[in-house]
């Protein structure tokens, strides 16, 4: 597939995701919905992990809804559930890791396109904010079902209601990201965390992602069947074999791929 407003690469068993509208803040339309949906969906089968940022200056503006009064004519319901839903079930699905590196403001959609991921880290001048509540909205791409869950409710609901842009630094404080780094040394710090994942534990690493989403909507008695489960698989694999003799014979494991 050809992409428009996404750029995809591959190296190192890592498939990079840009957000290709610089001139317009990667403000997302339709188009690049799909294809992020496309690119995810293919790679996280098949990749060893996932690193999604942004081209230019910012990460991502929110939506683009169009110019003006034309926005209001926008069926948000059935973007919602036919663009939105399915971007986030991708992003879910992916049996490799997804690092998300916001190279500068995440607003809207942006922030929780970036917060719906695994592991982010942030340019230190970066910011998120729940910018549709100015619209007259609320968050969407399920910010709210994860600020609660990542921040606690009195945080998420004043990030919600108020709108305010939160600084990397302190959305790490929070627990919102995972780490802030200089704003020049962004780049060079994801492509090093993403070939890490790559090189890692491939099983284990969809296990573990598999297992945290699901552990948000069953309780102990279940989730500990469930684990029980699939770390016997994971003691069955090659990959464990091979951590247990890297350890022993004092060097780096090398792990398999899918």
């Amino acid at each position: 597939m050809t992409y428009e407003d996404i750029t995809f690469d591959l190296s190192d068993g890592v498939a990079k995701i840009t957000l290709n509208r610089p001139g317009d803040f990667n403000g997302m339309t339709r188009q690049m919905r799909g294809e992020l949906t496309h690119a995810i969906t293919n790679s996280g089968s098949t990749e060893r992990a996932i690193l999604i940022t942004g081209a230019g200056d910012a990460f991502c503006a929110g939506e683009d809804l169009g110019a003006g009064r034309n926005a209001v004519d926008v069926d948000l319901e059935r973007l919602t559930r036919d663009e939105l839903a399915p971007l986030l079930d991708a992003i879910n699905a992916s049996d490799a890791p997804i690092l998300c590196a916001v190279n500068g403001a995440a607003a809207g959609t942006g922030a929780n396109l970036a917060l719906a991921c695994d592991v982010v880290i942030a340019a230190r001048s970066a910011t998120f904010a729940q910018s549709l509540t100015q619209a007259g909205l609320m968050p969407d791409m399920a910010g709210t079902f994860n600020l609660p869950r990542l921040v606690g409710l009195p945080r998420a609901m004043g990030t919600a209601l108020f709108a305010e842009p939160i600084p990397a630094p302190q959305a790490a404080e929070w627990g919102l990201i995972w780490e802030v780094v200089d704003d020049a040394g962004l780049s060079a710090r994801a492509a090093e965390l993403a070939v890490r994942l790559a090189e890692g534990p491939t099983r284990a690493y969809a296990a573990i992602r598999r297992m945290m989403r699901q552990s948000l909507s069953r309780s102990l008695d279940d989730h500990m069947v469930e684990e029980a489960l699939a770390q016997g698989a994971l003691g069955k694999s090659r990959d464990f074999a091979e951590g247990i003799a890297a350890f022993l014979d004092g060097r780096e494991p090398g792990f398999e791929g899918r």
